[in-house]
Parts: C-alpha cells; structure tokens; sequence
C-alpha cells in the first residue's frame, strides 16, 4: 500500500525574536490543518529587511527559535536558509524541501499582511505551484483576495504582538515575560540581545 503524503508546514520568518503569535500560528495551523511537522525556517539573509534596520546575527536568532519550540510537538526548526548563502528566497526553500521529500505536501503559512503582498517574492507563479498557501487572520479580518492561489484560511486568536515592538521593549529594559517563549526569553537574556538597541 503507498504510504500517505507526509503533511509540512513551513512557516519561515526572520525571528528576531520569535514570540508567543508565531508559536500560537504553529499549533493551530498543526491541529487545524492535520499536518505531521509545523517547520520554522528562520532566514538566513532575509532579502526583503537588510538595509532596513539592524538584524540580530542568523546564528542567535536560529538559537532563539529552537529554544521557543522546545516541548512543542510537532513543530520544529529548519536551519535550511541559515545554510544557504545568500538572500533567503522562499521559492528556493520550497524546491529544497520538495526535493528532500518529493511526496511531501507543503503549507507555506503567511500572515494577512504579507499573503497581501506576494506579488514582490521572487518567483512567485513557481511557489503557487509548489505549496498550498495557509493565510493566518485574526477573528473578524477579512482575508486578501488571492486568485489563483490554492489557498486555507486560518483563524487564530487575536495576539497584537510584533518582533518589533519586543525589539522596542527590549532596548527600554521593560520586561518580555510571557510575549516570547520561555526558552527563547532565557537564550535571548543569555546572549544578551536587544540591550541597548
């Protein structure tokens, strides 16, 4: 008998610093959606944010989201952009995973805000036929419009948290307890991240 497609979830990002929304996206898309492995791609150079604002080494932000996920089944880390040089294309990811796993179904997980903006990734028409795409909306949000994607959409609580304002709350000495997970909160305090920023 062939055996079932095994069910990926890649929800990459650049996790600087991971916090409780990402982890809570994770879970819920995991048990909403069936799939085996949630993956958090951390981005090596993420393209689209270098030049803009400082961006914490690649190996510290890998670091953090492994302590994050620790103790959460199903939902794992993938350092395979942090290994690739270069600037962290998702379409490359995507052909990655596909070839590490040819049955495999992949759900790339995005948020309202960036599945609004797909058009500006790179090889966009090439992901859409790699991946189902996993909107994330907060209850009451309308969704974008996405012709053309096969597209899921994901309603997860309302957690109006952003890596930027921890960022922010950081480098004012004002606590981040229960916003980010607790093994990222202790790799973070023991890499002294964010002070001073």
């Amino acid at each position: 008998m062939p055996s079932t497609p095994r069910r990926v979830g890649v929800l990459g990002g650049t996790f600087d610093p991971p916090h409780i929304g990402h982890l809570v996206a994770a879970v819920n898309a995991r048990h909403d959606l069936d799939l085996d492995v949630v993956l958090l791609v951390v981005a090596g150079e993420p393209w689209q944010k270098v030049g803009t604002r400082d961006i914490t080494s690649a190996a510290d932000r890998l670091a953090m989201a492994q302590a994050a996920v620790e103790g959460t089944p199903g939902v794992e880390v993938s350092d395979i952009e942090v290994r690739r040089a270069g600037p962290s294309y998702t379409v490359e990811t995507l052909e990655a995973l596909r070839a590490e796993d040819p049955g495999a179904e992949l759900f790339l997980i995005v948020g309202s805000d960036v599945a609004a903006d797909l058009d500006s990734w790179e090889r966009v028409d090439e992901i859409r036929s790699l991946t189902s795409l996993v909107v994330v909306t907060r209850p009451g949000a309308e969704p974008p419009a996405l012709p053309g994607w096969r597209s899921i959409v994901l309603t997860i609580p309302a957690l109006d948290i952003s890596s930027t304002e921890l960022r922010a709350r950081a480098a004012q000495g004002r606590p981040l307890d229960h916003l980010v997970p607790a093994g990222a909160f202790r790799c973070l305090r023991e890499r002294g991240l964010y002070a001073g920023r």
